[in-house]
């Protein structure tokens, strides 16, 4: 497995754990998996040689996704489990 296909493949991971998240009714979990997984994606699109016309504004996306990642997750250890 080469480095281009396991960033698709942990985003996927997170994505399907967030849907986990979506069906167990926890939101703000479902939130950070999702955006988490979307930023693994984007990051992946971003290289891909048929989007290059498409770079800055996908490289743009993946830092807003990481972000709110990361937003979301202190968001939640804040008001969730400290």
């Amino acid at each position: 497995m080469n480095a281009q296909q396991r960033q698709y493949l942990f985003g996927a991971i997170f994505l399907a754990f967030g849907i986990f998240q979506l069906y167990q009714q926890r939101m703000l979990e479902f939130t950070l998996y999702s955006l988490a997984g979307l930023s693994f994606i984007f990051n992946q699109l971003a290289s891909e040689p048929k989007l290059a016309q498409h770079k800055k504004s996908l490289v743009i996306t993946t830092w807003i996704f990481i972000i709110a990642t990361g937003l979301t997750f202190f968001y939640l250890l804040q008001f969730n489990y400290l």
